[in-house]
């Protein structure tokens, strides 16, 4: 597809998607709205499958993302990421609910795998892959494929796939909804004094650097940043993905800003930043290109079962353990639900649920801070962490 083209027919998709958002007040959350419109493109071949690769963003989209991340480490402070350890356990929890739910799946249906593909696969099988794939990224799919394709085991192999690439269709208008009730609840604390006003990080002490007036331009600052994410890809490497390069640019960006290395909100006021965030959003419709209605057709009852059963472990898990710590149940579903799609869907929702609910700057800037870091928290705690944990372990059960 001409790239020219291709850039042009996605940026008129994502400024439709933003126009829906800010209409219906964020129930329709943008991402919902840009996941179903590239699906009916490609499903109908209305949109050629290169058409992401093309436009240059999806490239973009790959080397920026850890850019952003370490931006998002500079949003939190040191405080507001200790007091995020109930959301980390919330996390853990779901993960452990979604595979106790799908092995429920499992022992009711068990019987009906689907067949049509190379190698019999058993529901033990597609309760691992599930697991793997609801709970986690792009990493748990790779992991639970190569452990079915060694046995032979196709249809294994491409329902990671399949879920991956649905799994934003379900989750983002739960969340979004979700996020909207208790962005509405802290509006209420926020009117009756009970949350307090969002810190300002525009202050001259908050916003100085250690790093000399050559590093803090546009360019200089990627070139610092991009610095500290190739840091974050040795760190990985060395460790031999052990501490995952995402998980450590969000560490490394978290402690650069208190030690005053990099400002609050980093990226902020760089001229880059919006096409850089428009381009990681690209990311996450591109499994949506590889979709095949015969593969969905045929795996129709498996990845049914997978959605409901893992979305009432998440419900029940989740809620419950959220509940526990004191957390309220829409938050405590919410970042249980950040297992169906991770960063940078959980900094958009938290966002448009903000501005949703808020009716000036003050309240809109309160609700955020308050949800942001725990839904930011949550998708490394579920999709990089546990999942990819999790996963390693069982992945070796399959076809066992």
């Amino acid at each position: 597809m001409n790239p020219v083209l291709a850039f042009v027919v996605v940026m008129a998709i994502w400024t439709v998607s933003d126009l829906v958002a800010k209409r219906t007040k964020s129930l329709l959350s943008s991402l919902f709205v840009a996941s179903v419109i590239f699906l009916i493109g490609f499903l109908t071949d209305i949109f050629p499958g290169d058409m992401l690769s093309s436009s240059a963003l999806l490239g973009l989209g790959g080397v920026v993302v850890g850019f952003i991340i370490v931006h998002l480490g500079t949003l939190i402070s040191i405080e507001d990421f200790k007091k995020q350890w109930r959301t980390l356990l919330i996390g853990i929890s779901t993960v452990i609910g979604i595979g106790v739910l799908l092995l429920v799946a499992a022992l009711i249906f068990g019987g009906r795998a689907p067949r049509g593909y190379e190698g019999v696969a058993s529901a033990l099988d597609f309760v691992i892959a599930g697991t793997g794939a609801l709970s986690g990224g792009t990493i748990s799919v790779l992991i639970v494929q190569e452990a079915a394709l060694g046995y032979g085991l196709t249809a294994v192999a491409i329902f990671p796939v399949l879920i991956a690439a649905l799994q934003g269709l379900v989750g983002f208008p739960l969340t979004s909804v979700i996020l909207r009730s208790e962005a509405q609840r802290l509006r209420g604390e926020y009117r009756a004094g009970n949350l307090a006003p969002a810190v300002s990080a525009g202050t001259e002490t908050e916003r100085s650097t250690r790093l000399p007036a050559a590093l803090q331009t546009s360019a200089g600052t990627l070139f610092v940043v991009g610095v500290v994410v190739l840091v974050s890809i040795l760190v990985n490497n060395v460790t031999d993905g052990i501490l995952n390069t995402f998980v450590v640019a969000l560490l490394l960006g978290i402690t650069l800003r208190a030690t005053g290395v990099l400002r609050p909100s980093v990226l902020v006021g760089i001229d880059a930043l919006g096409l850089m965030m428009i381009s990681i959003l690209i990311l996450v419709f591109a499994p949506l290109a590889g979709v095949s209605p015969a593969d969905v057709g045929a795996l129709a009852l498996p990845l049914v079962l997978a959605f409901v059963f893992g979305l009432v472990g998440i419900a029940l898990f989740a809620g419950l353990v959220g509940k526990l710590l004191g957390y309220s149940i829409p938050m405590s579903v919410g970042i249980g639900l950040t297992a169906l799609y991770g960063f940078p869907g959980t900094m958009i929702l938290s966002q448009e649920a903000a501005r949703g609910a808020g009716e000036t700057p003050d309240e809109v800037a309160a609700i955020e801070a308050d949800i942001l870091p725990k839904m930011i928290v949550a998708g490394f705690s579920t999709v990089t962490i546990t999942s990819v944990v999790v996963t390693s372990i069982i992945a070796a059960h399959i076809g066992s």
